[in-house]
């Protein structure tokens, strides 16, 4: 992986984790660890959270 194509939210990994330790699928890359024409392209998405403003997948 060209690392001018590594996602750089979640650093190529694919998984990003809260400030309480919660991983979750990077909503950026959609998860693959690169960042390519498809993410560029693809609308973003509203994410739901809970009362205490943790990810709700």
């Amino acid at each position: 992986m060209a690392r001018e194509d590594t996602c750089k939210a979640c650093e190529g990994a694919g998984i990003l984790a809260d400030d309480e330790g919660w991983q979750y699928q990077c909503s950026v890359c959609g998860g693959d660890g690169t960042y390519d024409i498809d993410d560029i392209s693809r609308p973003a998405r509203v994410m739901s959270v809970d009362e205490n403003n943790r990810l709700l997948d």
